[in-house]
């Protein structure tokens, strides 16, 4: 049976996830962030050590729930391809906020690697294996993740940046066709010479 203590911190975390997501990283500040949740800034210490360690156990749980939802989505039968259902997953909620705090990570990652660094690699690394895993066994090229992955995170960000989803959507969707016919290409037997 957990604790007290351990059960509080578990409401912490969700509660502090959902402040991240609405409010962001960028300029975040303990006092704010515990009136908001409903503790002091003594007692977030108290349960998670550090501002970092808050930053990083907070952020870890939101990469476990959005990795967990995206495991899920990528095990359920669907119809077309999992890039598509993938981008269709990202833009509901609650996984858009969510994804949204990732890439806001991401950005501040690149002004403050001591900081976010070691966190984001491991991070991409996780997705990409997620990524990889979630492929046709004769996909399953790290090559090809990575690039599926890349045009993710671009469209996302033009997405977030612009607001356009028709627009990125049907980016999305020509990428798809491009890579489809270049799978097919592959897969076609060459006449011998």
């Amino acid at each position: 049976m957990p604790s007290v203590k351990q059960s509080r911190k578990q409401e912490l975390l969700d509660e502090l996830i959902t402040y991240l997501a609405k409010h962001g990283i960028a300029d975040l500040s303990l006092r704010p962030m515990a009136t908001a949740v409903g503790s002091s800034a003594r007692l977030l210490i108290f349960h998670f050590g550090s501002k970092e360690q808050l930053l990083e156990e907070v952020l870890g749980e939101m990469q476990a729930r959005l990795q967990a939802s995206f495991i899920a989505m990528a095990q359920a039968k669907r119809k077309g391809p999992l890039l598509r259902a993938f981008w269709d997953w990202a833009l509901t909620e609650p996984n858009h906020p969510l994804l949204r705090l990732l890439y806001q990570l991401h950005m501040l990652a690149s002004q403050s690697p001591k900081t976010y660094g070691r966190y984001l690699k491991r991070n991409s690394l996780n997705w990409l294996e997620l990524i990889q895993a979630a492929l046709p066994p004769e996909q399953r090229d790290p090559a090809f993740a990575t690039l599926l992955g890349a045009v993710f995170d671009g469209l996302f960000i033009e997405y977030m940046s612009s607001g356009d989803k028709r627009r990125t959507t049907e980016s999305l969707d020509s990428f798809i066709r491009m890579a489809q016919a270049h799978m097919a290409s592959l897969s076609v037997p060459r006449p011998r010479r």
